[in-house]
């Protein structure tokens, strides 16, 4: 495995166990469908949130936020609808939020940005 994959597992493990502290129940994680990925999908309250993780180590390319670009947006909404369409749960409130990890001499901080997409 990649060491960009590793950190980005790692990542990953951080925000799911950070939104289990929060109360929010994990439905799925790395939910893959031929119109993309999805690295978390949890339960808040009434809304089902599909979370992107972006995990860095630096600035130096921009901000994590910035790689959810329009096409990545078109992608999250595209696999979500399937997943909903999946399990019959085209009714439920749902919600796209992006947790950034910044990792910095073994220490790291969470930024989670609810409601990406209008």
């Amino acid at each position: 495995m990649y060491l960009r994959h590793e950190i980005g597992k790692i990542g990953e493990d951080i925000s799911a166990n950070y939104l289990e502290n929060l109360g929010y129940n994990i439905i799925e994680r790395n939910f893959v469908a031929t119109q993309g990925e999805i690295d978390i999908i949890a339960k808040d309250g009434n809304e089902i949130v599909f979370i992107e993780v972006k995990t860095r180590t630096s600035v130096q390319y921009g901000q994590p936020i910035e790689a959810v670009n329009e096409l990545k947006q078109k992608h999250l909404i595209s696999t979500a609808k399937y997943y909903l369409y999946c399990k019959h749960l085209e009714n439920e409130f749902v919600r796209f939020d992006v947790i950034e990890v910044f990792f910095y001499k073994e220490k790291y901080k969470i930024n989670h940005i609810k409601q990406i997409i209008e």
